[in-house]
């Protein structure tokens, strides 16, 4: 079936304006991380207001390396250009304890201590009137809107539908569907080129298309 970039656009956009009601939502929001947030996890993570990670939880978005863009792309308004290329121009994950240090995330504890920790964070806020909650993070949010972030996440949302129907995104798929999604990723991620995958399938298409024309 063709691709229809127009209703691919419109399916990733409505998953995008559901993480974004967390960003949107008059109460303060605050995103417990144990085990891993990655791809749209960690869109639903950084649409919150805080984040509380365990030190050694995962958090990133491999799909940069090939076949996915964050819709969101809260990374850049939460870390700024060059921390947010760090991660997205590798694909790599980071633990609670690096997220802590980059100051992507709020805290990072021991995981037996993280229930505690969240604990304590939401009664400090709980204790301010729900008027004054609302009257910061409607301007905290307001800041991030004029610099133009729904636009941001409409190119990105256009890119993330690009880069599943690229030929290196074609071509991942393609991989996937012969050897299992464990083993693709493992290859996505393993450091080595993976443009390969797209050239083997265009150099396959090419072939393919010389012989009918032969014929």
């Amino acid at each position: 079936m063709p691709w229809d970039p127009l209703a691919d656009f419109m399916m990733m956009n409505y998953c995008t304006q559901s993480w974004m009601s967390l960003w949107r939502s008059h109460k303060p929001v605050i995103c417990k991380v144990q085990g891993h947030a990655v791809g749209g996890g960690s869109d639903i993570a950084l649409c919150c207001d805080m984040i509380i990670m365990a030190s050694d939880a995962k958090i990133g978005y491999p799909p940069a390396r090939i076949w996915g863009c964050p819709t969101t792309f809260m990374w850049v308004y939460r870390v700024g250009a060059e921390k947010a290329k760090r991660i997205l121009l590798t694909g790599d994950l980071i633990t609670g304890e690096e997220a802590c240090k980059m100051g992507l995330v709020t805290a990072a504890v021991p995981e037996d201590q993280l229930d505690a920790e969240v604990e304590r964070w939401a009664a400090r806020i709980s204790s301010v009137p729900k008027n004054q909650l609302i009257m910061q993070k409607l301007v905290v949010n307001s800041a991030y809107e004029n610099m133009g972030i729904q636009t941001t996440q409409t190119l990105a949302t256009v890119m993330d539908g690009i880069a599943r129907h690229s030929p290196e995104g074609i071509g991942f798929q393609e991989r996937a569907m012969e050897v299992g999604f464990k083993q693709v990723v493992k290859e996505r991620d393993s450091g080595a080129p993976i443009t390969m995958m797209a050239r083997a399938k265009m150099d396959e298409q090419q072939h393919h298309d010389a012989t009918v024309a032969r014929l």
